[in-house]
């Protein structure tokens, strides 16, 4: 079973998204701040991240930095998951690492695309 590893700061979306998720066969685990996803990915790497953008502690665009400067053997696929809808921050993602970029707030079929264009489900 595929796991993936839901990012953001609001407990109310990470809900939403889990159950989405979770309807789409795959298993889930959670991180509120990028810090925290970043011990989630040493512990256990997933293989799909679903990413927001603004958070304290460490934001997304920090966390997919990190991440992207790790070993190239253990990559997981990024989706950004955020409210940041202009150029600007479309393109900071991509450079980053990102592999598809969604606009929240989204829905089961919106979110089940972008999953399939990456090639998780």
């Amino acid at each position: 079973m595929k796991n993936c590893l839901i990012v953001d700061d609001s407990r109310v979306i990470r809900k939403v998204t889990r159950n989405i998720i979770e309807s789409l066969g795959l298993s889930v685990q959670e991180a509120c701040d990028g810090r925290e996803a970043l011990e989630s990915c040493a512990a256990n790497m997933p293989d799909v991240i679903l990413l927001d953008w603004n958070m304290p502690v460490m934001n997304g665009l920090d966390f997919l930095i990190a991440l992207r400067q790790r070993p190239q053997g253990d990559q997981p696929k990024v989706v950004f998951c955020t409210t940041e809808n202009d150029i600007t921050h479309i393109r900071q993602a991509i450079d980053a690492g990102a592999n598809e970029y969604v606009m929240k707030p989204f829905d089961h079929d919106t979110l089940q695309t972008k999953l399939a264009l990456v090639g998780i489900v």
